[in-house]
């Protein structure tokens, strides 16, 4: 058996075949034991017929399918391990000579993973924004544990305030008549949260439990139901029942219940460190990604189709798995927004074209500069892993199949990569920005990843930030009568 290699253009190659007439003779033999037991030839029972009675019957191409089947893999894996070749789809391929007592003779074309042409990727001069710590995100952080450690308690001693959690039964009549969404009982609402028709909560301030009062407010122009759009009517209300949350004061006993610090003085400089540590890292990332950015740029790569299609086809299922974190079905989700799988994988296209090129760059990159990690880059791979699963190095690298030992071992070099084009870069600060409770991405070394990426990318972050706008469509089920059409935006704490 022979083959030979032809460079087509740097994402196609061309491979031709030769295997000697015996080999392909015991394969039409295979093939015919094969398939005997499925031809009928008349006078013989079923598996009884002689090839040479079949081949005269239907002719020796009734076997040839399978016999080149036979052959063909091991054929096709030989000369992609001998020639060092990365097929990214599955090849075309055409016969030239075939036939009993004659060599095999086909060749095939097939994209492999495309040569990169690189750019300027080393003292890159690059202008990013920079994240300073605020006052204001210390303070955020430290309320967040001050929210937690709070407890909700029953109030029977005042009237209802803003900010209190009421239960209340409600009837609505508009024109005097009762209409489909606009009674509950035990209903729970927080006053202030603005979830239900203006005017509603404001009224309910100053009722006590018991109480009962009707309530005049006006429906909003915009309403879903047309025969409610802009009609006043009428809520009568009683209050069940009031709840309170009481927060902790932000004092020594607080800092010693929430932290393993005896005084909110150390439990506060605590707080201060970690989030100084997270805007430097983030500040760090903040560069990484800017210099793949324009390493990228810089340099030319002609990409296979293929390798876009099945990097928006792994785009999409990650979609997918988001959304069935959040009960989400990828069903529901298209019905909601009006759209196919296909034009749901279109708009992914650009952004898997850029990841795929990312990708390919850097490798490119890692192999010009023959970096290869050592055993201390890996572990401390693997350590970061653990810790965004939460598990010790140990009990994490129990788990690990040499497939994802491998993806770590990938992802120490490009981040090794990484840090080589750091070197030399010179990196002037455009403005400085308050500092996110949000970490920034870093760009994944391979599509296989794991849950969280240790290489920098910048696409990573594109994903999360540039989601398809159509994501942004689905619609939220409908309130009952007493509440706004549209929910109130759910406030982020930054």
């Amino acid at each position: 058996m022979s083959h030979t290699y032809e460079k087509l253009s740097g994402n196609k190659a061309k491979l031709t075949f030769a295997i000697p007439a015996e080999q392909f003779d015991e394969a039409m033999q295979k093939a015919f034991l094969k398939n005997r037991g499925r031809i009928n030839v008349p006078g013989f029972r079923r598996g009884k017929a002689p090839r040479r009675m079949i081949e005269t019957l239907y002719g020796e191409g009734i076997f040839y399918d399978d016999a080149f089947e036979i052959l063909f893999p091991e054929a096709y894996e030989a000369a992609v391990k001998e020639f060092d070749l990365h097929p990214v789809d599955q090849p075309e391929i055409s016969l030239d000579q075939i036939g009993s007592g004659q060599e095999l003779q086909f060749h095939l074309e097939v994209f492999v993973r495309p040569d990169v042409t690189l750019g300027e990727y080393k003292g890159l001069e690059v202008e990013v924004e920079k994240q300073t710590l605020k006052d204001e995100a210390v303070d955020a952080r430290i309320a967040e544990d001050q929210e937690k450690a709070s407890r909700t308690i029953d109030v029977d001693d005042r009237p209802v305030q803003n900010g209190d959690t009421v239960n209340l039964d409600y009837a609505g009549t508009c024109e005097g008549i009762a209409f489909d969404g606009g009674t509950a009982q035990g209903q729970t609402l927080v006053i202030g949260s603005h979830s239900f028709i203006e005017g509603f909560e404001e009224q309910m301030i100053g009722m006590n439990i018991g109480e009962e009062k009707d309530l005049n407010v006006t429906f909003p122009a915009e309403y879903h139901a047309e025969n409610l759009k802009g009609k006043p009517a009428v809520f009568h209300v009683k209050v069940n029942g009031i709840q309170t949350v009481e927060k902790p004061e932000l004092d020594d006993d607080f800092a010693a219940d929430v932290s393993d610090f005896d005084t909110f003085a150390e439990y506060k400089a605590d707080i201060v460190r970690q989030l100084t540590e997270r805007v430097n890292k983030n500040n760090d990332i903040a560069v990484e990604n800017a210099l793949v950015e324009k390493a990228v740029d810089n340099a030319t790569v002609d990409i296979p189709k293929a390798m876009i299609d099945d990097q928006a086809d792994y785009m999409v299922r990650e979609m997918g798995m988001r959304m069935s974190y959040q009960g989400i079905r990828m069903e529901d989700f298209l019905k909601y927004t009006g759209q196919t799988m296909e034009q749901l994988k279109a708009q992914y296209m650009g952004q898997a074209e850029r990841r795929v090129k990312t990708e390919l760059v850097l490798e490119a990159i890692k192999n010009a500069e023959k970096v290869e990690p050592d055993e201390e880059d890996v572990e401390a791979v693997i350590a970061e892993q653990a810790e965004n699963y939460g598990q010790s190095v140990e009990d994490f690298k129990k788990n690990l199949s040499e497939e994802q030992r491998n993806y770590l071992k990938d992802t120490a070099a490009i981040q090794k990569t990484v840090e080589l084009m750091k070197k030399d870069a010179k990196v002037t600060e455009k403005k400085a920005e308050e500092a996110e409770e949000k970490p920034a991405k870093k760009p994944a070394a391979k599509k296989a990843t794991a849950k969280k990426s240790t290489a920098g990318k910048t696409e990573e972050k594109a994903e999360t930030e540039e989601a398809p706008a159509a994501e942004e469509k689905k619609k939220a089920p409908r309130k009952t009568a007493a509440k706004k059409t549209a929910a109130k935006e759910e406030e982020t704490k930054e």
